[in-house]
């Protein structure tokens, strides 16, 4: 079953499912880090899990003449291959990201048929962040510089055109698109409106389902929710949660992320330093508890590869 069918029956039965984001291993590691990740939240019936993709980056050698030689290097490769390995190991529906920083359209092509091959059906499409050192995003010469167009390539391998339809009569895909929204703004759009016309546009394209990023404050993400109604955006939109867990939170998650932290959370973080783990667990269940009241079918979870906190709010709310 895919992740659209997925949320639109919990939203039939009037449930709400637990859901969450894991990162692929740091290359050199095994798969058993994310099994480790993943175990403790088995116990909650998780309706998907997500895998994210990572950017390259160039990484610069100096050569014995004194020179220096650049090279690619990613640190966490193998999204494609953890996807398939976790879907097999629990029966879980996983949802692999596909980005369009540093990938070619051909690229893209590939790595859909490797997913459709390994029983890989849903997909969270993302332009993704620039390059580290680049000023600004640079798409791929031969890719996409917006998810709008990333979501309509998966769109027409799904009605069976390829990029350069070089195949008259083939298998058509099945995939599941899912996209980001940004109940904040995303940072590089000129205004909340600009932002909704993207979003609109991405769901022109063939997305199914919207996944916000994280937010503190459910007020934004029903306002979110209101506006993106009224601008014609009838998907469902899936909120996300992110549980602060150290003092740096407090700055680091408003500068790279641009969200708001309430002045009440912040207060009771700076009130309890040593137990700022303690005091995110508590907000993000108060939070959870909400958004399950007011019956949104699913809740995600960003864990950034640890999980024992997360269980504790699932434990509290599911």
């Amino acid at each position: 079953m895919n992740v659209v069918e997925l949320i639109r029956r919990a939203a039939a039965h009037g449930t709400t499912r637990f859901a969450f984001e894991l990162l692929p291993p740091l290359k050199g590691d095994s798969k058993r880090s994310v099994y480790d990740a993943i175990d403790p939240l088995t116990d909650f019936d998780p309706a998907y899990i997500n895998v994210t993709y990572h950017r390259e980056s160039l990484k610069r050698t100096k050569l014995p003449d004194g020179t220096f030689e650049e090279h690619v290097v990613r640190r966490r490769p193998g999204t494609v291959g953890i996807s398939a390995a976790i879907q097999k190991k629990y029966g879980i529906e996983t949802v692999h990201h596909l980005i369009c920083g540093g990938l070619s359209k051909y690229d893209i092509e590939d790595a859909l048929i490797d997913m459709d091959f390994l029983g890989l059906h849903n997909v969270l499409a993302l332009r993704g962040d620039k390059r580290r050192n680049e000023p600004r995003f640079a798409p791929h010469p031969k890719g996409h510089a917006h998810a709008a167009e990333l979501v309509r390539q998966i769109a027409d391998m799904n009605r069976g055109r390829f990029v350069d339809g070089e195949a008259e009569v083939c298998h058509r895909t099945h995939f599941s698109i899912g996209v980001a929204g940004y109940p904040e703004t995303h940072g590089e759009a000129a205004s909340p409106e600009e932002d909704l016309r993207h979003l609109r546009e991405k769901v022109e394209a063939g997305a199914e389902y919207v996944v916000t990023q994280m937010f503190f404050d459910n007020a934004r993400y029903f306002d979110f929710v209101r506006r993106c109604r009224a601008a014609g955006i009838d998907v469902p939109i899936i909120p996300g949660l992110k549980p602060l867990a150290t003092p740096q939170h407090l700055t680091v998650l408003p500068e790279v992320f641009g969200v708001h932290i309430p002045e009440a959370l912040r207060r009771e973080a700076e009130a309890r330093p040593d137990a700022v783990r303690e005091v995110g667990i508590e907000w993000a269940a108060a939070q959870a508890r909400e958004l399950k009241a007011a019956g949104v079918p699913v809740i995600h979870f960003y864990t950034m590869g640890r999980t024992d906190n997360i269980r504790r709010i699932a434990q509290s709310v599911f």
